[in-house]
């Protein structure tokens, strides 16, 4: 009884079709849909030069420069309630003249990827990118 049930069983073999099969390979392919890359609602074809690439590299560009130069707050310059920016000591070391530190680097950068990841997604949003 289990030898009937085994044989009974489709078989796979291989990509080629079944000699069985009554439509051709082309016509089984063309009724596939095509899907093109990048396209979908979220995607975006970044290369170096593209409009995502240069809103990206501007935006974290801008950020680094922010708080190295003391236009944003850092590790050792803190905001006020007035939004003025005060030197304190925060005990973090680094060769920098500026002060500016890894922890510094790092939430400068990350910033600046945020505000650069909402400018692609609002312009691709509008239909401006």
């Amino acid at each position: 009884m289990a030898s009937t049930v085994m044989t009974s069983l489709p078989q796979f073999n291989g990509l080629r079709p079944h000699s069985s099969t009554s439509a051709p390979v082309q016509s089984l392919v063309a009724l596939q849909p095509m899907r093109q890359k990048g396209k979908g609602s979220l995607g975006a074809r970044c290369f170096i030069g593209s409009p995502t690439n240069i809103i990206m590299v501007a935006s974290t560009t801008a950020m680094l420069f922010a708080g190295r130069f003391g236009l944003a707050p850092s590790a050792n310059r803190k905001a006020t309630a007035g939004l003025k920016l005060e030197a304190r000591d925060s005990g973090l070391q680094s060769n920098d003249p500026a002060g500016f530190t890894l922890a510094d680097t790092l939430a400068c950068g990350t910033v600046g990827h945020i505000i650069g990841v909402g400018i692609v997604l609002g312009l691709k949003g509008i239909g401006s990118l």
